[in-house]
């Protein structure tokens, strides 16, 4: 009897020891026991100093009386690394120090504040720009023309929209782009919509007597179109200077399947486009390692492997006749956050890389 109870206790202590070494932050051994935050810095620049995984920079400012939000820290200040009671690492700022009483709350309010992230980067993606499926398009209200014959209305035109409108509400006006196709089932994920422009309905429309609604274009970034699309516009959609990073809580595995620049490769705060989305449970902060499969090998046992691309027809159609083909492992290439999610598709930036990442590139959980 007592031995299987020395066994449960045995097991069970194990399990605590790897869970709770797999929570202790490591930090590089190459990390400054200081640094001066500079202009332009962010959390993940300043978390990417002390950890591996950068992501995990909230659990290196807990419990720190100095830092009552991590994101309320500025240029000219002096972070300092030191150990808590229980030898886990975490960062405090070195100056400035305000003691606070119990029932005192003091709010530094200076827009410098460093962010979690570049927000220039990705504020188009946040509040103007939009993903969505052919289905949520399906009966949106469109522009149908202008109040003069033209093409391409501007500012000051009143528009005439198909569908049926709100009289005094805020209605943004998108253009249809490209469309995301899955590169995995070839199905479609989604349409890129870009702002085109602001404007506010005064006619509510009536759909069944065939009346259009219509609106007052308030403020044009380009020229609107017939065709274009009407939707609800969102005041004031938040733009968070914190993200709260975090694993999905789903395991997530999928491709980049196309980047705003348009480029071949690209690079660090780059935006991508990723097939995995809602769907997947996936959320803004949500980070994910990315992965690039290392090239196919044949070998046909006789000391000279090829890569596969090398290969000759010959090597490729023997491949059940001796010539195997070696599937090699995946390697890491760089990291992303998702920012932005829709059902089947996200926007994600990329936060770091080892090699140029690349359209076509995986997506894995950490």
């Amino acid at each position: 009897m007592l031995k299987p109870i020395l066994k449960l206790l045995a097991l069970c202590a194990f399990c605590w020891a790897f869970f709770a070494s797999a929570d202790v932050l490591t930090v590089r051994q190459d990390a400054p026991e200081r640094y001066v935050v500079k202009k332009g810095d962010t959390l993940w620049d300043i978390s990417a100093l002390y950890l591996s995984e950068p992501w995990r920079w909230p659990q290196l400012w807990r419990m720190n009386p100095q830092i009552d939000n991590p994101h309320l820290i500025f240029p000219g200040d002096v972070l300092k690394l030191v150990y808590g009671p229980d030898g886990r690492p975490m960062l405090v700022r070195d100056n400035r120090v305000v003691r606070l009483s119990p029932r005192t709350r003091v709010t530094d309010t200076r827009p410098d504040a460093v962010t979690t992230l570049p927000l220039a980067m990705i504020r188009p993606f946040l509040t103007h720009d939009k993903l969505m499926t052919a289905e949520q398009l399906n009966g949106q209200p469109y522009i149908l023309g202008a109040s003069s014959n033209v093409k391409n209305a501007t500012e000051g035109h009143i528009l005439y929209a198909r569908g049926e409108l709100e009289p005094g509400k805020g209605y943004a006006i998108y253009r249809r782009g490209k469309a995301y196709i899955d590169p995995e089932t070839k199905d479609e994920l989604g349409h890129e919509l870009n702002l085109v422009a602001t404007s506010r309905a005064f006619r509510a429309g009536n759909a069944a007597n065939n009346e259009p609604a219509s609106l007052q274009v308030m403020d044009a970034r380009r020229e609107i179109r017939q065709g274009d699309v009407v939707l609800p516009s969102i005041d004031g959609e938040a733009l968070p200077a914190y993200f709260h990073m975090s694993r999905p809580e789903l395991a997530v595995e999928g491709l980049i399947i196309d980047t705003t620049s348009n480029l071949r490769e690209f690079s660090k705060w780059d935006i991508v486009i990723i097939n995995r989305g809602t769907n997947e449970q996936l959320q803004p902060g949500n980070m994910l390692n990315i992965v690039r499969p290392s090239p196919t090998v044949v070998d046909g046992n006789d000391g000279k492997p090829v890569y596969l691309e090398d290969s000759s027809r010959y090597q490729r159609l023997a491949r059940n006749f001796g010539h195997e083909q070696i599937t090699m492992p995946r390697e890491m290439v760089g990291h992303l956050m998702v920012f932005k999610v829709a059902d089947r598709a996200s926007y994600a930036i990329v936060t770091d890389t080892f090699r140029p990442v690349r359209v076509g590139d995986h997506i894995i959980s950490p």
